[in-house]
């Protein structure tokens, strides 16, 4: 992370047991911007997702790229209850070291729709990037990052920091 004032962490957590998912809440409204990191493994092969402010509802579109050093792929999906972080060929296998940086803009505005940038990195699949938009004009007040196709879950050791940006 950059050095100066324009980062501040928000909250970190490191998961003394496996876990399905890991919510942020109560996330303040003082920043321009939110990121996101979440490093660790997964029980069992998974594709990961999050949803905000608890809105299970079909608000969320997402398109993503992937490459593996020998092929690429994209997909496009919308209408879904979760931002898609990494799926098609970069499914998060069991037991694999991986990173997603997740950054959300414009997270307190109150008159926009919020736009997510992400990369995911999984040592045994690939790379991935993807651009998540949530229909809502809410501020995002809470992030649930979680597998979607999958309740196994993160293991322990896995690492949530969030931090916000003081200034983009």
């Amino acid at each position: 992370m950059p050095a100066g004032s324009t980062y501040s962490t928000i909250a970190t957590t490191t998961l003394g047991s496996n876990q399905a998912n890991y919510t942020f809440t109560s996330i303040p409204s003082t920043y321009t911007d939110l990121i996101l990191v979440v490093a660790g493994q997964v029980s069992s092969n998974v594709s990961l997702a999050f949803q905000v402010n608890g809105d299970t509802g079909t608000n969320y579109s997402c398109t993503e790229i992937f490459g593996d050093g020998s092929t690429a792929s994209s997909f496009r999906s919308s209408n879904n209850a979760q931002v898609t972080v990494a799926s098609i060929g970069a499914q998060i296998n069991s037991g694999s070291q991986w990173v997603s940086t997740l950054h959300f803009q414009n997270y307190s505005n109150t008159t926009t729709n919020k736009t997510i940038l992400g990369r995911t990195s999984a040592a045994a699949t690939g790379v991935n990037a993807i651009v998540g938009l949530y229909r809502s004009t809410s501020a995002i007040s809470s992030i649930k990052f979680m597998g979607f196709n999958n309740a196994s879950g993160f293991t322990t050791g896995t690492t949530f920091t969030l931090y916000g940006i003081a200034a983009a």
